[in-house]
């Protein structure tokens, strides 16, 4: 049996950009909860930073969660947020049993 995957990706907007990046994260959720594999995909606004935003995905396997990299949506959302996001970091992990 696969090993599930759960990735937490952190985006940083500008200060100044954080309306725009939010909106194009928005356009994410709908079509990547369609996708085949994923479990959950739920996206987090920070309190106190607003700038700041995380996504926590779970994916039945890394396979499916590449699949996902490669999809249409996300290259617009790149396309989209050029030079507003000014950091992206991503943890690929696992479930500690």
């Amino acid at each position: 049996m696969a090993t599930p995957l759960t990735i937490v990706a952190r985006i940083e907007a500008k200060p100044d950009q954080v309306e725009l990046v939010k909106s194009e994260l928005t356009k994410l959720i709908e079509p990547t909860r369609k996708e085949q594999g994923c479990i959950q995909y739920d996206l987090h606004q920070d309190n106190d930073r607003p700038e700041v935003f995380v996504f926590y995905e779970n994916w039945e396997t890394r396979a499916l969660w590449q699949a996902h990299m490669e999809n249409d949506h996300l290259k617009a959302y790149l396309m989209a947020t050029d030079g507003a996001v000014t950091g992206f970091t991503l943890n690929e992990m696992s479930t500690v049993e």
